[in-house]
């Protein structure tokens, strides 16, 4: 086993975790994790309100293409899962379309539905003939069609990103969006029939308490709590001297740094960084998220009582997805006889400003509208949780700009990875991202190559199932 040094590993997320339960599962014990807030997660936290509500930080939900990441949450958790199918659906024009919905478009109204299979068929039709699309607004058109594209994709696709579809790149797309099969979508037409088992998420498990910040306080819990520094923020990073300033002027040496920040914050923390790899850092576009959590007290309506999550393309409501987050677990709510919750998620970017003082007004008035919150549904509970990281945007300089900075870091035995370390959303999930820190200790330690970050279409294929070897 090859010794890299004292590691540092900065938070205690589902990447920094999964690289210290690996360190210490090897039997190396000259490793730190940092972690600026109390509690492990990052992300993938939770918390109660004062009102006894739980709520995560997004709509998260738990599957996996790694029976290593499988068998880690099972000794997190034990038998404390409780296990769903999932319901999720698009509510548009007043109608509710189960998801995929380009596989279920006989639920819309005749005139829509016609349009939106015109199109797929004018599509169908134009492939391969034309210029290949060079961004998500071409593919969607040219995938799709026109008719999805306006009913669905592209409203959606704008509310949730924050950006022009047209500025954001379509590699990251692999096993993300269901690829339309015509003849299934004509015979779904002809037997009016619901199609919704697309996707490695047609089935998920959730904890049965604590939400799923209770998986990774059940990781952490794995491992020696001496390994960690909680309420530690990095100021600086001095790539030259391999050392890390803390807050409080404390500083502690490297020989291998492995870093769930944020890349673009990462390159701005760097002590001797080449300037282009600095710009190229500035570059990094991302989102943020607002999560509102509605606690309400009374009978929940029938139409929710098993759906999972559902999207929002129209623009009567600010929000983009809403769980019915007490279906997740009973343990959710104070009481499940007389209380339940709705989740919210609202995007915000430089291009899509969230005015902060109008928004429970705005949410709270959608939901009624789109009919999630009954007039006799009391409101006992609004908490809100606004996190600047939230998406890491696919933009279309992203792939040359990694290309720039993450072999500059790994120079400086500076391993970037995570949702954000490693900015590539296509493997962003928790389970992609606990998996990226058992591949870097993996690489660190035994040489193996990181599959997860080099090659994610193959992660996703539906056939890679990893182990990790001893």
């Amino acid at each position: 086993m090859r010794d890299p040094g004292k590691v540092l590993i900065l938070g205690a997320g589902p990447m920094g975790l999964g690289a210290a339960y690996r360190l210490q599962e090897l039997g190396f014990e000259n490793f730190t994790v940092i972690e600026g807030c109390d509690r492990p997660g990052g992300l993938a936290s939770s918390y109660v309100d004062e009102k006894g509500f739980t709520w995560d930080v997004g709509g998260h939900v738990q599957f996996s293409h790694y029976s290593y990441y499988d068998d880690l949450l099972d000794r997190a958790l034990g038998q404390d899962w409780l296990h769903h199918e999932r319901e999720s659906w698009i509510w548009t024009k007043g109608r509710f379309v189960p998801y995929p919905f380009q596989n279920n478009i006989h639920r819309l109204d005749a005139e829509s539905r016609n349009r939106a299979l015109a199109g797929l068929e004018r599509a169908a039709a134009s492939r391969g003939r034309g210029k290949r699309a060079e961004n998500f607004q071409e593919w969607i058109l040219q995938t799709f069609g026109k008719g999805i594209a306006d009913l669905f994709l592209c409203p959606y696709n704008c509310k949730v990103w924050g950006y022009p579809l047209e500025t954001m790149g379509i590699g990251w797309m692999a096993n993300r969006v269901a690829a339309p099969d015509i003849g299934r979508v004509r015979q779904n037409i002809r037997e009016n029939r619901d199609d919704v088992s697309w996707g490695p998420n047609n089935t998920f498990r959730f904890p049965l308490r604590g939400g799923t910040g209770a998986i990774w306080q059940g990781v952490a819990n794995l491992i020696r709590p001496e390994r960690f520094l909680f309420g530690h923020k990095v100021h600086q990073v001095d790539l030259k001297a391999r050392q890390v300033l803390l807050g409080e002027g404390r500083r502690l040496k490297y020989g291998a740094l492995i870093t769930s920040i944020p890349l673009d914050v990462l390159c701005r923390m760097c002590e001797g960084l080449e300037p282009r790899v600095c710009r190229a850092g500035a570059s990094m576009v991302h989102s943020s998220v607002h999560i509102l959590g509605i606690g309400l007290k009374g009978e929940q309506p029938d139409t929710l009582q098993k759906k999972c999550w559902m999207y929002f393309p129209d623009g009567n409501s600010p929000y983009y997805r809403v769980t019915v987050f007490s279906n997740y677990s009973p343990y959710h709510v104070p009481e499940q006889e007389r209380y339940w919750s709705l989740m919210a998620e609202v995007c915000e970017s430089p291009l899509k400003r969230v005015n902060e003082a109008d928004l429970k007004e705005w949410t709270l008035q959608a939901l009624r509208q789109d009919g999630l919150l009954p007039d006799k549904a009391e409101v006992i509970s609004f908490w809100h949780r606004r996190e600047e990281y939230g998406y890491p945007t696919p933009f279309l300089a992203r792939d040359e700009a990694l290309a720039c900075v993450l072999p500059e870091l790994e120079r400086h035995e500076v391993y970037s990875r995570g949702r954000f370390g490693a900015w590539k959303y296509e493997v962003a999930n928790q389970d992609h991202s606990c998996m990226q820190g058992v591949e870097v200790v993996n690489r660190l330690l035994h040489g193996e190559p990181e599959s997860t970050l080099s090659d994610p279409d193959f992660v996703n294929s539906g056939v890679f199932v990893k182990g990790a070897s001893n």
